[in-house]
């Protein structure tokens, strides 16, 4: 694929002010698309995030605070992408949370948010690019699933259930847009070494007695047999990819990366 191949597209992504969404970030801004930030942390250093974006591939950035789990703040993200960039053509729903607990021991008030954070924001977000997506007949929404999407783990049960749902969300709208230039696909991830599951590594460390980079090997061990995290970086090439050219018929994929996960 050619530099700057995505000149003048405009890429939004959720959840991207750390963690795979800035890897994602990074990866269509090195290609030449202007990105739309979305996500919480410290203003400053967000500020400095989107000056050595720019600075660093020669792009314009733009940041939305919006809280996904609200959809009139979805509504007001979507807007002001529209106002700053004039549309968004490369839609990455990528903002998710997590909480682990079994089942009757699940606080209700966890589920919703998951569920309207990991699913319900990224009907939102979609319904909302679609129409400029249609008029200019070239789109890419990128659903960030899971494994988890495919298959289950214990005490996950809000998260599984979301991600299972991105999935089926991502299969109807590549059936919705299957004879013109928009494309949906989801990449569905094995563990990456993100904050929020760092907060898993943590947890383990201290139950189980064991240093930090113990129960990062004892969490790869069970389930991701090439015994090493999934990057950001790579993540972002597997998005560029979509985008491509190469990309345009890959419609309704959950494409895996997930170091063997689910070949077990």
């Amino acid at each position: 694929m050619q530099a700057s191949a995505l000149t003048g597209k405009t890429a939004l992504v959720t959840g991207s002010t750390s963690g795979i969404g800035l890897g994602i970030a990074r990866a269509l801004a090195a290609e030449g698309a202007n990105i739309v930030f979305n996500g919480f942390g410290d203003i400053q250093e967000i500020q400095g995030l989107q000056s050595a974006v720019e600075q660093e591939f020669g792009v314009r950035t733009a940041y939305h605070n919006a809280d996904l789990s609200r959809p009139r703040e979805i509504s007001a993200l979507m807007e002001f992408a529209a106002a700053t960039f004039g549309g968004v053509d490369i839609l990455v729903n990528n903002a998710g949370i997590q909480h682990v607990a079994k089942i009757e021991d699940f606080p209700p008030e966890k589920w919703d948010a998951i569920i309207a954070i990991n699913l319900t924001s990224c009907f939102h977000t979609t319904r909302l690019a679609l129409p400029h997506m249609k008029a200019q007949n070239w789109g890419r929404i990128i659903n960030l699933a899971s494994v988890h999407g495919l298959v289950a783990s214990a005490q996950k049960s809000a998260y599984v259930a979301a991600k299972h749902g991105l999935i089926g969300l991502t299969k109807t709208t590549a059936l919705e847009t299957a004879q013109t230039g928009v494309t949906c696909n989801a990449i569905c991830p094995g563990w990456v070494l993100t904050p929020l599951v760092q907060q898993q590594v943590d947890a383990r460390a201290a139950k189980e007695s064991l240093s930090n980079e113990q129960a990062k090997q004892a969490l790869l061990a069970e389930k991701q047999p090439s015994g090493e995290f999934v990057t950001p970086a790579q993540l972002g090439a597997l998005a560029v990819f979509f985008c491509s050219a190469a990309g345009s018929q890959i419609r309704g994929a959950a494409w895996n990366m997930d170091g063997g996960w689910l070949a077990q």
